[in-house]
């Protein structure tokens, strides 16, 4: 096996773009190709990582479609689909086929629009996740499987909901930084607490953004990576590990055994403990979701995950920083360019050039969770050697 490395990456922005997936698409994978020295004759391969387009615009052969608009012509393309872990999968495969040999330069990117849908269509489609000979037969929603999960950690672990809301807080903060983000207003505690109820007890602000976006990194063996960049990172691991089916399946309801599955396999491939990491961008698609994830990745013991925010942990200069990007929460969720876009902040911050800034940033993790825990891939990042 090969060592990997990014040695290009571009975004666009989070938020209502009026724009399709085949659009967004273009505009990320021309950024990350303009990011390095990577000329198209060089690309062996594109992998995409889509949602729900097939759904909400009738459009599939998205990856041929944007390799196509961008010079990419005649290579082999992929569209992967794992929900929420749409592109983070297209990014395991990618690192799979540079890793073993099979190409040496690929383009990755995650690519999903949403917002000129209608809030009950989209729901729709995501609901489409969940496994619909069962959850989909009571009725559960994301929110309502999220909200279940909270109910039951706070019953278990006497959390309160203050503790929980410092969790919206933190990363509205951080995203009130990030020009990428589709919220840029800080919120208060009592802002979360007193918001709307969506799924008793989660509220308004303890829930993610729809979005439109697209991002996208150009990976290559880290032997060829100086060919294209003076700063490449390093692939240190990439994981990818699917979990049950739905919420009656899990003996203990607020662990996700794909996400404790996943890390462990990421951990023993870059050979590091949850210690060693200088930040993470974890997959806070809820609040509840950001506590149950910074458990399972081992970061803090079962119960502790929100009062380490609360306790300000968490924080971009606090002990063990997470979502310094502002998460989903802030940035927003476009399914399918979610993965990818984690990769792109955690670059950022290991360049030392992220508006949320970690000092000495060096060693980085992304975890990305798709359906009710039913995927997950977590990737860990590091400086290139």
């Amino acid at each position: 096996m090969r060592d990997v490395s990014i040695v290009g990456m571009g975004t666009t922005e989070f938020g209502v773009l009026d724009a399709g997936v085949k659009d967004l698409g273009v505009r990320a994978v021309s950024r990350a190709l303009r990011s390095c020295e990577v000329d198209r004759e060089d690309v062996d391969a594109l992998y995409l990582g889509n949602f729900v387009a097939g759904i909400l615009e009738g459009q599939e052969t998205i990856a041929p479609l944007v390799a196509d608009s961008v010079g990419l012509t005649g290579i082999p393309t992929m569209k992967t689909e794992g929900a929420c872990a749409s592109s983070g999968i297209a990014l395991r495969q990618a690192y799979q086929a540079v890793a073993t040999g099979v190409h040496d330069v690929v383009v990755v990117t995650g690519v999903e629009s949403m917002t000129s849908a209608e809030t009950t269509e989209f729901t729709r489609a995501l609901n489409s996740a969940a496994d619909n000979q069962t959850e989909g037969k009571t009725g559960l929603t994301f929110p309502g499987f999220y909200g279940l999960w909270l109910d039951r950690y706070m019953h278990e672990h006497g959390t309160t909901r203050e503790e929980v809301a410092a969790i919206p807080v933190k990363n509205r903060k951080n995203g009130a930084q990030n020009p990428r983000a589709r919220f840029r207003d800080p919120v208060t505690v009592a802002d979360v607490t007193e918001s709307r109820l969506v799924a008793d007890p989660l509220r308004l602000y303890d829930c993610c953004p729809a979005a439109d976006g697209g991002a996208a990194i150009v990976l290559t063996a880290r032997d060829r990576a100086r060919e294209f960049t003076d700063t490449p990172i390093d692939v240190l691991a990439s994981a990818h590990a699917s979990g049950r089916s739905g919420a009656y399946r899990y003996d203990d309801l607020t662990t996700l055994d794909a996400t404790v599955t996943a890390a462990e396999d990421a951990y023993a491939q870059a050979d590091i403990a949850p210690t060693d990491l200088d930040l993470v961008e974890l997959h806070d698609c809820f609040s509840a979701a950001e506590i149950g994830d910074s458990e399972d990745l081992g970061l803090f013991e079962k119960g502790q995950g929100a009062r380490a925010a609360a306790e300000g942990v968490t924080a971009v200069d606090g002990d063990v920083p997470i979502n310094p990007s502002g998460g989903l929460l802030s940035k927003g969720h476009p399914v399918g360019a979610t993965g990818i876009g984690q990769v792109y902040e955690a670059c950022l911050q290991l360049f030392g050039e992220h508006e949320n800034q970690v000092d000495g940033a060096e060693l980085a993790l992304t975890h990305n969770l798709g359906g009710s825990g039913a995927v997950c891939t977590v990737t860990v990042l590091g400086r290139g050697a």
